[in-house]
């Protein structure tokens, strides 16, 4: 069967130029896909009249650095013996449409090592070929956010996603404000080949104000951000430690009679139905045509109206 395979491959690249009447054409020279998708790539091919199908024989194969055989049918008989280990369990060729002249290679669940040049070679009565390239993406959709309280009225904001390609971080205000270059940014590389990709920006006397990190991914035009919230410090530290430490304190307050419970209830709900107003629109994707400034921003009055609310609840 190799022995066949490889005079196969040396007949289709030879025969192209001894035979012009037989031509192979891709529909798209180029697919993208985002990463845990299915795609199907496709060339069609002369039939002239009812397929014959133990005439035909379609390879479908990835140029890596070494040769990895994706699909084969010899003659009409499939070869899955030669098939390379990336792509088991994961391909099919839509046979039924081997009738009218086409060749349909799915791919499921798509692997960033799918990424690259695939020939779709074909030959039947004569033979050829065609290149088509596979683009995938892992668009940065989810951002782990933190907010942490280093002492003294400094903060450090933090954001970390995971996508592909390598995107940039950038950082604003809430008055649109560029901080990036006061941000640390870090990269790292998984298993997976995904980007894993970490921005701490660090703040001083900064209060009630909010805070944007920005995934720009410039090779599908898309920016995702998250906005991070500086509250009131007291504020900050009952709401964040609301779940362990309120209820032992108002029973303590219940027992000595020097704390007034309502007090507690009125501020710890103002500081987190506020917080959780806020989660409900903490993250943005937004598709982008031009250039990476073309996203939206929060202005000033935003702010104000936050800072509003959490007055007059706590008044």
């Amino acid at each position: 069967m190799m022995e066949k395979l490889l005079l196969l491959h040396i007949f289709l690249f030879c025969w192209r130029s001894l035979n012009a009447l037989f031509t192979v054409e891709a529909p798209k020279s180029l697919y993208t896909a985002e990463l845990g998708s299915n795609v199907t790539m496709e060339c069609v091919f002369p039939v002239n009249g009812k397929l014959k199908f133990r005439d035909l024989s379609v390879i479908w194969e990835k140029k890596d650095e070494v040769r990895k055989d994706v699909y084969i049918l010899l003659k009409g008989k499939e070869d899955s013996g030669s098939q390379h280990s990336d792509f088991q369990g994961r391909i099919k060729l839509l046979k039924e449409n081997l009738d009218f002249g086409q060749s349909l290679l799915q791919i499921s669940n798509v692997k960033l090592r799918d990424a690259g040049l695939y020939h779709c070679l074909i030959e039947y009565g004569g033979a050829d070929y065609k290149t088509i390239n596979l683009k995938v993406q892992a668009p940065y959709r989810t951002i782990t956010q933190e907010v942490v309280s280093t002492g003294d009225k400094e903060w450090k904001l933090t954001c970390q996603s995971e996508g592909y390609p390598k995107a940039e971080v950038m950082w604003q205000n809430g008055e649109c404000q560029d901080l990036t270059d006061k941000a640390n940014t870090s990269y790292e590389t998984g298993s997976d080949q995904l980007y894993r990709v970490t921005s701490t920006l660090t703040v001083k006397n900064r209060t009630c104000e909010n805070f944007r990190c920005i995934f720009w991914n410039k090779e599908i035009q898309e920016n995702t951000s998250a906005n991070l919230y500086i509250l009131d410090s007291a504020d900050d530290v009952l709401w964040t430690e609301s779940r362990r430490f309120v209820w032992p304190v108002l029973i303590v307050s219940a027992l000595v009679g020097s704390v007034p419970i309502t007090v507690c209830i009125r501020k710890a709900r103002a500081s987190k139905d506020c917080r959780t107003r806020m989660a409900k629109s903490s993250i943005h994707i937004t598709k982008l045509s031009k250039d990476k400034g073309a996203h939206d921003c929060r202005g000033p009055s935003f702010e104000d109206a936050e800072l509003k609310y959490i007055q007059i609840e706590t008044t």
